[in-house]
């Protein structure tokens, strides 16, 4: 596998009530999701092999998100079923512009759910043999065994020289101590190549937005971006630095935005390799096209439904040569 995708695989229940608070919607679609496993589904759609990591329940949801999975041609070699645990679902509402607000899980309790359960023994250390890069986020961190978990397949990317890279994605509603959050957040960056976060994670962290002051701070780290909506994104790489333009788009829904960004941009750090990092003109392409495949997947509801095929991406950047520099 090219790149492996660690964490969760959800069910995200959006409101289809725009600008209407959780407790008076009426209407609620179900949308697969969880931001590892849309990376997943993301960098395959793109050509890239993947493989995902998790845990879900034994029940009609973990089976109906499995064969997603396998129908798009994820390796579920490391997805696992937990015996009693059930597949976790998330209510989102949503702004009149599409905006997301993660409003909780319904009756369960957060750390009830089958992915804060994995058996980190159960994960096929073969999956590491040629990869080039593991993905997870930080929600893990939030439980016992789904953070046993990271490390071990932390160590597991030591060992067979697997970069990692770790999108923050940071949403307080799956913690159960946000005290314990900063500590255990700032100590995975520090594992990690390259760190993708939003400018609001970036200032709450780090006091900053800027990725050259987040790299002066995490000095082991190669590569820092900071996305930033319609305003595109920021980035420090190795020697160089620079911003790069999004594009506009009549956004339907912002679910999946930031990972159809990290599949595009690791579906493009597989294709061209180290260049990504030490030459400018090849970085600023490869977060276009990073940028073209979060707008694309605003278009449409869900996350993974929307996320393009290559011939869609490049009808699109074609159609807005004008958002290039």
């Amino acid at each position: 596998m090219t790149i492996i995708c660690l964490g969760e695989i959800l069910y995200d229940l959006i409101a289809e009530d725009l600008g209407t608070p959780l407790e008076e919607v009426v209407s609620w679609a179900a949308y697969p999701g969880g931001a590892p496993a849309n990376v997943a589904c993301g960098v395959v759609k793109l050509g890239t092999p993947s493989a995902f990591v998790g845990c879900v329940g034994k029940d009609r949801v973990g089976r109906e998100l499995t064969d997603l999975l396998n129908n798009i041609g994820v390796n579920t070699a490391g997805l696992a079923y937990h015996p009693t645990a059930p597949t976790r679902q998330v209510y989102v509402t949503r702004s009149y512009t599409g905006e997301r607000h993660f409003a909780g899980f319904g009756e369960i309790a957060t750390e009830d759910f089958a992915d804060t359960q994995p058996d980190y023994q159960n994960i096929p250390e073969t999956l590491f043999d040629g990869a080039q890069y593991l993905v997870t986020g930080t929600l893990g961190l939030a439980y016992p065994a789904s953070r046993q978990a990271i490390y071990h397949a932390l160590n597991l990317s030591r060992d067979h020289g697997v970069r990692v890279f770790i999108d923050i994605n940071w949403r307080p509603v799956f913690w159960t101590d946000i005290e314990a959050a900063t500590p255990l957040i700032l100590h995975l960056l520090s594992q990690a190549h390259v760190i993708k976060c939003s400018e609001e994670e970036a200032q709450w962290l780090f006091g900053s937005d800027q990725p050259t002051h987040i790299q002066d701070t995490l000095k082991s780290v190669r590569a820092i971006i900071v996305t930033r909506g319609e305003k595109g994104c920021s980035y420090a790489f190795d020697n160089i630095a620079g911003d790069v333009p999004s594009f506009k788009v009549e956004s339907v829904d912002t679910t999946g935005a930031g990972d159809g960004f990290v599949a595009g941009f690791l579906h493009k750090c597989c294709e061209w390799g180290d260049r990504v990092f030490t030459d400018r003109e090849t970085a600023g392409k490869a977060l276009i096209y990073a940028n073209a495949v979060g707008a694309i997947v605003t278009t449409a509801p869900g996350a993974i439904d929307p996320l393009p095929n290559p011939a869609q991406v490049e009808t699109f950047l074609e159609k807005h040569k004008h958002n290039q520099r």
